[in-house]
């Protein structure tokens, strides 16, 4: 076979590897974003079930939530640095809040690295009862507690 004799060029091959290309990086640039846009879904979950429970008045549930212990009557001696005593007097009525009728999650962020291997938790701004000042929880990655945040976060400059 000569030079002559050689079979004509074939673009195919080529067109779909390229093709391949450009859906792996589509892929890709889409599970970043999906990622981006989901990351903290379970912990927002957190919050807004705590704050569910609060706004229902039912000061069990919300406790449990908080502790990220639902069964925590079993067990009540586990939570006495905190009591359920002390938490109604921080989230219920005669809390800086009042009686809790909504909420909104104004941002979700991660604390900076500094001082930190890895941050455990990250923070949650919530608006409560539409109060002009968020509220920064804390929430764990692994066991979903709240607790109030080390950090004070603002997420938008109020207007």
């Amino acid at each position: 076979m000569s030079l002559l004799d050689a079979k004509e060029y074939d673009p195919r091959p080529r067109r779909r590897m390229w093709r391949l290309i450009g859906v792996a990086v589509l892929v890709v640039v889409a599970g970043l974003v999906a990622w981006r846009i989901f990351r903290y879904t379970p912990e927002t979950h957190v919050i807004h079930k705590f704050f569910d429970a609060l706004e229902r008045k039912d000061f069990d549930a919300a406790y449990g939530i908080y502790n990220g212990d639902p069964e925590w009557q079993q067990h009540p001696a586990k939570y006495n640095q905190y009591p359920l005593a002390q938490f109604k007097l921080d989230w219920g009525p005669s809390s800086e809040y009042g009686v809790i009728v909504s909420h909104k999650i104004d941002c979700v962020t991660e604390p900076d690295s500094k001082g930190f291997t890895s941050p455990s938790g990250i923070i949650v701004v919530v608006i409560v009862n539409n109060r002009s000042q968020g509220t920064s929880l804390w929430v764990e990655k692994k066991t979903k507690t709240i607790t109030t945040s080390p950090f004070e976060v603002q997420c938008h400059p109020p207007a």
